[in-house]
């Protein structure tokens, strides 16, 4: 895949990207929807790892996030990756919009509905527009992408090559490190890879977009009816 064009699926800002019913594996049939591993309970996952669950959800709006409740069957492992990602993470030293656009171009590059759909929400609040999300999508051949700024076409272009070559040829390394210090530089590498690792999991583990939550006075006006 050439870093100056889009994937074939996935990403898009007004919904999944993919086909009806799933992603297609490469060659292979159709792979019906589902997630492998079904979120945990209360029991299975533990209080801290349900009521933070909860805390996710009203953060971002949707219900319970399905990736806490499922990695959260493995708490120890769960425990220790929360710490590593909340420090790239809003805890990272990165600007969060900046943050926001290379993981949602990360998860647009590998047609990740999930990790997508939940970062659209978090990037709005990050300052990260409509027309923002709308060139993530477009790529480099689109005319829009030269309204990025300097900065950000040099975070964007690592992160499109990072996910082609698992590599920085020369040029493009020496072109982040204009704006980036060596600290940061290491952040970035890092949340691309982070974020590279969590779409294989979530792709891998079949987990869909995580539902809007239900407001209470949509719930008193349908209990009216």
């Amino acid at each position: 895949m050439s870093a100056t064009s889009g994937p074939a699926r996935g990403g898009l800002p007004d919904g999944d990207g993919l086909p009806d019913g799933g992603p297609a594996s490469p060659g292979g049939p159709r792979i019906a929807p589902g997630p492998r591993i079904a979120p945990g309970s209360r029991h299975e996952v533990g209080g801290a790892v349900w009521l933070l669950s909860r805390a996710a959800g009203i953060v971002a709006g949707t219900r319970p996030p399905a990736l806490f409740l499922v990695l959260g069957r493995h708490r120890r492992l769960f425990r220790g990756w929360l710490r590593f990602a909340g420090r790239l993470m809003p805890g990272g030293t990165l600007p969060r919009r900046e943050t926001e656009l290379v993981i949602l171009r990360t998860a647009h590059l590998r047609a990740c509905a999930y990790e997508f759909a939940h970062h659209r929400r978090l990037g709005r609040r990050a300052g990260v527009a409509r027309d923002d999300l709308d060139r993530l999508v477009a790529g480099p051949a689109a005319p829009s992408w030269a309204s990025w700024s300097p900065r950000e076409r040099a975070l964007l272009a690592a992160t499109d090559m990072l996910h082609e070559r698992q590599d920085l040829d020369d040029a493009t390394w020496n072109g982040l490190r204009e704006h980036l210090d060596e600290r940061a530089a290491i952040e970035f590498l890092l949340l691309v890879g982070h974020y590279q690792m969590l779409a294989t999991a979530l792709t891998a583990l079949r987990l869909e977009p995580d539902p809007p939550r239900r407001r209470r006075a949509s719930r008193r006006a349908s209990g009216s009816r």
